[in-house]
């Protein structure tokens, strides 16, 4: 009898939503980060600035660190992260927004990015 090989890696999903109640602090603290990056050129500097500055979701998604998830975790190391931020209508006494059912109720299988042409979708993503 053999017994089935189980892979190593794993994925984790994690689904938040985040009220904002002050635009201007995120907003500050997402160019404080964009002039605090020194890996980022002057050429790559402008846009990101500008793209932060005109939207909050863009402000989120760039300040949203997924290494600092898992950074603490014994006994595993990030291979692969991708993140996305959109502005979204929300009303948490929907049943389509209940995440205790089985997480299939938001995008099919709870997980599939809405397409662009239904939002301003903003994504980060990096691997090692």
């Amino acid at each position: 009898m053999s017994t089935p090989e189980t892979s190593r890696f794993v994925r984790l999903r994690v689904d938040l939503v985040l009220e904002v109640d002050d635009v201007d602090a995120v907003t500050g603290a997402a160019l404080a980060r964009i002039a605090d990056d020194g890996d980022l050129s002057a050429e790559e500097r402008t846009p990101a600035q500008e793209a932060v500055a005109g939207d909050t979701a863009e402000a989120l998604a760039y300040l949203v660190d997924p290494f600092g998830l898992v950074g603490d975790v014994p006994g595993v190391e990030l291979q692969q992260a991708s993140w996305s931020s959109e502005r979204i209508d929300y009303d948490p006494d929907s049943p389509e927004w209940d995440l205790d059912e089985e997480g299939d109720e938001l995008y099919g299988d709870g997980f599939d990015d809405v397409s662009d042409d239904e939002s301003d979708d903003v994504s980060g993503e990096t691997s090692k």
